[in-house]
């Protein structure tokens, strides 16, 4: 599940890229001190996500903008909203914007047969751990992980980014279901790299890495309902790493979606 923020600007300011750091602590502002207060310091994958606010670009008083927050545990939205509703300000860094609107949505990749595109809507971060390196075949020397790169080829990008789902899956999902690993079958059946680039990202405060991030649409069809559940977890927990920060947001491409019909004919399906 995820909200749809609605946001109104206070002032003109210059659209910031480096907002992760100071986006997240809007939105975990609504988690302080409540019961998943503890997942401040969590060591695993927390299953919350939230894009960058959109449209990107510099802002004047008065504009309309949107940002979008997202848990596989809908519970965990619930003081999130109720935080934007009581403090309707919601400034990150420069920019200021009051809070209008929340919306909340239930992106669905649909049921089997159903073919679709997903797209990243912020940057996707997959490292590679040099206990790795050998298995690719990718030449490696030191204790550090790499962040993947296209000359490092689809096959770690794929298994570390299904290795990273397992995770969220095995936190989030009853324990008796199959994780992506456990099932046949790639977890999207394209994948089309739009760019890699490197932004600096503060991860904690005071302290910034550069990160090398790549921005993808994958090409899908749901299998079983096994399969739409792992597609449905990576829309709402976000895929690859640190997407508490913002990183690894999924969107379902408006208008992708087409549900196979007892024909055999493709019929387009609603958006969710």
């Amino acid at each position: 599940m995820r909200l749809l923020i609605k946001l109104r600007a206070e002032a003109d300011a210059a659209y910031q890229n480096a907002w992760h750091h100071k986006l997240r602590g809007r939105v975990w502002q609504g988690i302080d001190g409540s019961k998943y207060d503890d997942l401040h310091d969590a060591d695993r994958p927390i299953g919350l996500t939230f894009s960058n606010i959109f449209p990107w670009g510099d802002i004047e008083e008065g504009d309309r903008r949107h940002v979008m927050v997202s848990a596989a545990d809908p519970d965990i939205l619930g003081p999130i909203a109720g935080d934007l509703i009581e403090n309707r300000d919601f400034n990150v860094g420069e920019m200021a914007f009051s809070v209008e609107e929340i919306t909340g949505l239930h992106p669905d990749v649909g049921e089997p047969g159903t073919r679709g595109t997903i797209e990243s809507g912020t940057g996707v971060l997959v490292r590679i751990p040099p206990w790795r390196t050998d298995d690719y075949g990718i030449e490696h020397e030191g204790d550090e992980a790499l962040y993947w790169r296209p000359e490092h080829t689809l096959e770690p990008f794929k298994t570390q980014l299904e290795n990273n789902l397992d995770q969220k899956h095995d936190y989030c999902c009853p324990e008796h279901l199959p994780g992506p690993s456990d099932r046949e079958g790639e977890l999207f059946d394209e994948y089309e790299l739009i760019k890699t680039f490197a932004v600096p990202v503060e991860v904690t405060q005071g302290v910034e890495l550069t990160y090398v991030l790549s921005k993808w649409r994958f090409g899908y069809r749901v299998r079983d309902d096994h399969h739409r559940r792992h597609l449905n977890l990576a829309l709402d927990a976000g895929i690859g790493e640190r997407n508490a920060l913002g990183l690894g947001f999924l969107n379902i491409q408006e208008g992708s979606k087409e549900r196979a019909t007892a024909s055999g004919q493709a019929s387009v399906a609603g958006d969710d």
